[in-house]
């Protein structure tokens, strides 16, 4: 596959992933559920828009339904967003204490690569993070 097309193999949009994030981050309030209303107010898009990108991610198992409509993430769903913010954090963490970014622009710029890393090179970031920062000591 030529690596440009790549890009469209990733498990998870970046759309996806902020609606995953927002699922969760609600969850919060509701012993881990969320409405529909209020994911489509924290990611300041419309309601239908949220209700279509839910089908799709229901039909991936991502996220279930309960009777009164609001949703929340199913064990594949969590351990997704475990793994966004486990590479958010780690790519954040790159840009501020390795490059030295700025934090207003790291927290940009952690969000939008986060979900085009492979899982392996995000391990491998962290391991060298981890590495880095136990020589800074």
């Amino acid at each position: 596959m030529q690596t440009w097309k790549q890009f469209e193999a990733n498990r998870l949009t970046h759309s996806a992933a902020h609606h995953l994030r927002a699922i969760h981050e609600l969850g919060v309030k509701y012993g881990g559920w969320a409405r529909v209303t209020d994911i489509a107010h924290d990611l300041g898009i419309t309601r239908g828009t949220v209700s279509i990108n839910l089908r799709s991610l229901k039909k991936r198992g991502l996220v279930v339904t309960g009777a009164t409509r609001m949703v929340k993430l199913s064990p594949q769903g969590r351990a997704l967003v475990r793994d966004i913010h486990a590479k958010k954090a780690v790519v954040k963490s790159f840009l501020t204490k390795v490059l030295g970014v700025a934090e207003r622009y790291a927290e940009v710029d952690s969000c939008k690569i986060e979900h085009l890393l492979s899982q392996r090179t995000g391990l491998q970031l962290a391991r060298w993070m981890e590495q880095f920062q136990q020589k800074q000591r």
